[in-house]
């Protein structure tokens, strides 16, 4: 922004202010801000990414600025330290008791950081990471989560081929290449609005971060077969499974918020597929999920989790998050996993999987199923996607998907099969 007002400084720290409540999650406290008043595109570019980058930042920018800081001195100190923002382009929003105040903090030292100031991150899940990677990782990691993630697009390939869709965006002047592992997947270098182009209207194509892809790839349902996304939300995974099936056999769609899967019905039906079935059930013991006891060929658990692998785009839920919300869903993810088992049937295919980076909400409740459940068995994820041509190398048997390392969302996700 080449100019910047004073009004829409004012709207930028009103903004922050509201978020750093922390009451709801940052996208619907914005939706709701914007909706409340009148700002063209661009002004609402300029106050999301600089509210973004204020609850990215918030601790480095807190310990530049000094004890006390506030909400104001917090945004004026990310546009200058993280928005490249020059003191001369403020000067005509800034009152002159901030411009002085802003231009004698530019001329401070650097103060010395604790590695939770450095990495931008609460103290109490700086020392769950620490504990499973050397410092210069968790530093790198850090430094991933708290970049924008980039827009990623997954071709549908019941109407298009990757190849077409790229080179049409080639032609419209839109810079894209094929993702490295998801072999439909397109990384934008921009993100432009595709609300309204053609490829989203007609559903030949959806947004969807690549890591969330090879989850489907993991599952990796064939034609005819009986499959369950158990939660699934607004049904990202489950258009892709849907055609991975080729629009086949039977696909569930469960998921206890009716809300949530009411966004699925627009989607669906821009996609051509014609075998899913979206039910809302009360919770996962619901009569629903007992008929299909035994009978299901697949099943994706992507369990409710932390969401601490989606700190790209939800910088807000680290500050929102406690050890005492992971030891809640712990419980819960267990529970869900044991009752989506029910379903598979002999020979049949489970994937537990979490936007999660902590083993509490991944391994430990694999590891704890598996021990309960001797009728299922770990399958190496990586044999899997190798089978369908992802080349991606794996630590272990299980999928651990990491932005400084991938490219994606961070994601875990282990397959297990129930014997025949």
């Amino acid at each position: 922004m080449k100019t910047l007002s004073a009004s829409v400084l004012e709207q930028t720290i009103e903004a922050c202010r509201e978020l750093m409540q922390f009451r709801q999650p940052a996208d619907a406290v914005l939706s709701a801000f914007f909706r409340a008043r009148h700002c063209g595109p661009r002004e609402r570019a300029f106050i999301a990414e600089t509210a973004y980058t204020v609850l990215r930042r918030q601790r480095s920018l807190a310990a530049w600025v000094g004890p006390g800081a506030n909400v104001r001195q917090l945004v004026l100190a990310a546009l200058v330290r993280q928005g490249g923002i020059s003191l001369r382009t403020l000067e005509a929003a800034l009152p002159k008791r901030d411009a002085e105040w802003l231009a004698a903090l530019k001329a401070r030292p650097e103060p010395a950081l604790t590695l939770g100031e450095e990495t931008d991150l609460p103290d109490w899940l700086v020392e769950r990471l620490g504990a499973l990677m050397p410092q210069s990782e968790l530093v790198a990691l850090a430094r991933a989560l708290n970049q924008p993630a980039p827009l990623d697009l997954r071709v549908n390939v019941l109407k298009a081929r990757r190849d077409d869709v790229l080179a049409r965006l080639d032609q419209e002047g839109i810079a894209a290449t094929a993702c490295p592992y998801a072999p439909h997947g397109i990384r934008l270098a921009g993100k432009p609005a595709l609300a309204k182009h053609p490829l989203f209207l007609d559903g030949s194509i959806e947004v969807q971060d690549e890591g969330s892809q090879l989850l489907g790839h993991l599952v990796a349902p064939k034609r005819g077969e009986m499959a369950v996304d158990f939660c699934a939300g607004a049904g990202g995974k489950t258009l892709l499974l849907g055609a991975l099936m080729r629009s086949t056999g039977r696909l569930y769609a469960f998921d206890v918020s009716a809300k949530r899967l009411a966004k699925l019905k627009p989607r669906l039906a821009r996609s051509g597929l014609s075998n899913v079935h979206p039910v809302a059930i009360a919770h996962e013991n619901d009569v629903h999920v007992k008929r299909l006891a035994g009978k299901c060929d697949r099943v994706l658990v992507d369990a409710p989790c932390s969401g601490l692998g989606t700190l790209r785009r939800n910088p807000d839920l680290k500050w929102r998050q406690t050890p005492q919300d992971i030891a809640e869903l712990s419980a819960k993810q267990a529970a869900i996993l044991a009752a989506a088992a029910r379903l598979v049937k002999p020979g049949g295919r489970l994937v537990y999987a979490t936007c999660s980076l902590l083993p509490e909400e991944n391994e430990a409740i694999v590891d704890a199923f598996l021990a309960a459940q001797p009728q299922f068995a770990r399958r190496f994820a990586g044999e899997i996607l190798a089978a369908q041509g992802i080349d991606i190398d794996l630590a272990g048997d299980d999928l651990h998907l990491l932005p400084h390392r991938h490219g994606t969302d961070g994601f875990y996700a282990a397959v297990l099969e129930r014997a025949k």
